[in-house]
């Protein structure tokens, strides 16, 4: 797997955790072994989203830093192949 597949593969991972966690903490507010367990998982999709940023791009629009060429339409699409 390529370093691009894997940091996405990992960022996809973080989200289903995370929320996952959220509907946990909707029904659980005051676990603070949730708590803290979202606050790791964001801060490691934080991490990897800022890794996949710096080295291939945004990965949504308002990511960019506003100048063109506008990065996200030159890697693969999510339902191509080599983007999953």
């Amino acid at each position: 797997m390529h370093e691009r597949q894997k940091l996405m593969a990992m960022l996809r991972k973080y989200d289903f955790v995370l929320y996952e966690l959220q509907l946990y903490l909707d029904t659980h507010p005051n676990c603070p072994h949730a708590l803290r367990k979202w606050q790791e998982v964001s801060a490691l999709r934080q991490k990897t989203a800022s890794a996949y940023i710096r080295q291939f791009g945004p990965i949504q629009p308002r990511q960019t830093d506003g100048n063109a060429p506008w990065g996200w339409i030159e890697g693969p699409w999510p339902w191509e192949k080599e983007a999953n």
